[in-house]
This record gives structure tokens, C-alpha cells and sequence, in this order.
């Protein structure tokens, strides 16, 4: 196996100016008892979008996105991320002091190619459409609440990994930002692609690219609309971890393996960057009321290239299913 290690500190903050932070997260993430899940199994069933399981040798939970729509933060997988941030907070709240159900968080996608492509752009062009902001911000506050958990460690220290096997643009990127480390195969593309259709990406892309590679790449990157390879990324300082095809969960779990007795000072390295350069929730939430103010003034035509994107995701999910089924007779 061959890559590239970058672990100096990736960013991002946890001051919580009033708004809930580490400390409130650590008593708001469970308070009702659920039985410690069984390591190396499935920890829940009942998620439609998700797929998660416990590895006892990396003391890891794993969740992979396996959305049943396009490979987008659809509304039902929101619904399932929450729930799943809910039922982690249940576990910790369950488990003695002494016996912490697992230290790292690994965020992946089971979809060939993508990690994630984003916002919803259906429903977006559906809302602004019909002059609904109230709904669009309700979705906006439900990603970067998702968000806000993976970047302060679900309140309890955990050292959160997004594995980037395929494609993470705009929201699908941000959810990558938000945490510790990100850990990329090649063959993977980055993107802010939201500039085509005259936005900007608002669910915590400023935010945490500013505070991870300065404001001025950071607004180059949102601005330019370009696509990025993983080698770019990881000479920017994004990615941390740069790995051949094939081999991220190997890489994931080649580095726990190796800082797995190191776990208590890089999970307090991580909540010192949060504390000296900190990204609040009331700043992620004021952004997106920003983004919903600059999506009810998309014109036309805005939404015409707003729907073209949308349609070539599906064109590409459809022959991702296509292939799939080919491979599989």
C-alpha cells in the first residue's frame, strides 16, 4: 500500500457563543439508555440511507451512505443522520466512564464512485420555485447540525475520519470538512460547483476551508466552480491522507492502528484547534440564512442550469446502476 500522511492538525472550531457546544453536547447527545452495541456488527438496522457497524480492533464506528435516491443529502438522509447522531449520543450516555464505545467516527459513501454530490438540488429548484425559504432553511439548519456533530466529536472526543472513496462536491465536500481528517483515494474529485448556477455553497464550506487553508484559497476554491483531484486537495492541505484505489479503509484503519494509544492527546490537539480557532454553530446557521436569502434571488435561467446539473446526476446514477447490474449477472 502506498500513500501520502499529512496528519498536521486539519482545523476547525467548537466555541459555542451561547449556542450548544462540546460541554452541552456531551449531556444533549443521549440521555436514554441503549444497550452497548456488539463490536463488529451492525449497530442499526433501520436506517434506509445508512449503513453502520461497530469494528471492535479499531474501536471505530463506521458509517457508510447508501443513499436509495440519487447520491445526494436527500431529506431522508438527513432524516437517518440524525438519528444516527441521536443513537450515539444514547451509547456514550449507556456506557460506563471506563468503557467508551468506540474513540473514531469513519463518515463513507457504498456508492461506486461518489462519497456525495451535494444539496438537493430537486427539492432547492422546487422551493425557490414555489417562494418556500422557511423549508429551504429547515434543510440548510439540518446539514450543518449534522455537521456541527462529526466537528465537535459528537461532544465525547471522538476522532471523526471522513473516508473519500469517489466524488465529493459542494454539500458532499462540506460534510468532509466538518471533520478531524479526511482520508482520500486518487481516483477521487473535490468540487464547489454551486458558482454554475450563481450560489455559493452555504453549509459550512467557508467556514471550514477558511480556517483550514486561509480565507483568500478558500474563496478561490468557492469562486472558481473548478474540480480538484485528490493529489490537489492533499497538496492544498485539505486532504490528509492521500491513498491508492482501493485502499482507504485499509489506510483508515492502517492509522488508527498506529495512534490508537495516542487517541486521549490528538482528540485534545483537536478540541485545542476548536477552542483557538473555533467554528460555531450560530455561525454556520448565519451563513446559511445568507444562502437562503441568495437562493430566492436565483433567476430563470439560473434554475434551468440548476436543473441541467440535477439531471446529469441522475444520467450518472443511472448508468452507475446500469453497470452494476452488468457486473452482478
Amino acid at each position: 500500500m502506498t500513500y501520502a500522511n499529512r496528519i498536521s492538525t486539519p482545523v476547525n472550531g467548537g466555541q459555542r457563543n451561547g449556542l450548544p457546544g462540546e460541554a452541552h453536547a456531551m449531556r444533549t447527545y443521549g440521555a436514554a439508555h441503549a444497550p452497548l452495541p456488539a463490536t463488529g456488527v451492525t449497530v442499526d438496522e433501520s436506517y434506509k440511507d445508512l449503513d453502520t457497524f461497530i469494528t471492535a480492533e479499531d474501536h471505530a464506528y463506521w458509517c457508510f451512505m447508501r443513499p436509495s435516491e440519487r447520491p445526494s443529502f436527500t431529506r431522508q438522509l438527513l432524516i437517518d443522520l440524525e438519528a444516527m447522531q441521536a443513537n450515539i449520543g444514547r451509547m456514550f450516555a449507556a456506557a460506563p466512564a471506563d468503557q467508551r464505545p468506540f474513540d473514531y467516527f469513519v463518515l463513507g459513501s457504498r456508492t461506486p464512485g461518489v462519497f456525495n454530490l451535494g444539496g438537493d438540488l430537486v427539492l432547492f429548484r422546487q422551493k425557490i420555485e414555489q417562494r418556500d425559504a422557511d423549508t429551504l432553511r429547515r434543510y440548510a439548519y439540518s446539514c450543518v447540525e449534522s455537521g456541527y456533530a462529526n466537528y465537535i466529536g459528537y461532544g465525547h472526543r471522538v476522532i471523526t475520519i471522513a473516508l473519500i472513496q469517489g466524488d465529493a462536491l459542494g454539500g458532499g465536500l462540506e460534510s468532509a470538512l466538518s471533520c478531524d481528517m479526511l482520508v482520500a483515494e486518487r481516483q477521487a474529485k473535490f468540487g464547489l460547483p454551486e458558482i454554475l448556477f450563481n450560489l455559493f455553497p452555504g453549509m459550512g464550506a467557508y467556514s471550514f476551508l477558511a480556517r483550514k487553508i486561509g480565507a483568500a484559497k478558500a474563496e478561490e476554491m468557492i469562486m472558481s466552480g473548478r474540480i480538484y483531484t485528490a493529489e490537489e486537495m492533499h497538496a492544498l492541505g485539505v486532504v490528509d491522507i492521500l491513498v491508492d484505489e482501493g485502499e482507504g479503509e485499509r489506510a483508515v484503519k492502517h492509522y488508527i492502528a498506529g495512534n490508537r494509544t495516542r487517541h486521549s492527546a490528538h482528540s485534545a490537539i483537536y478540541q485545542v484547534r476548536r477552542r483557538v480557532n473555533p467554528v460555531t454553530l450560530e455561525e454556520l446557521r448565519d451563513v446559511t440564512d445568507t444562502w437562503v436569502e441568495a437562493a430566492m434571488r436565483l433567476s430563470e435561467q439560473d434554475l434551468r442550469k440548476m436543473a441541467r446539473i440535477a439531471a446529469a446526476q441522475d444520467r450518472s446514477r443511472q448508468r452507475r446502476m446500469a453497470s452494476m447490474a452488468v457486473a452482478a449477472a
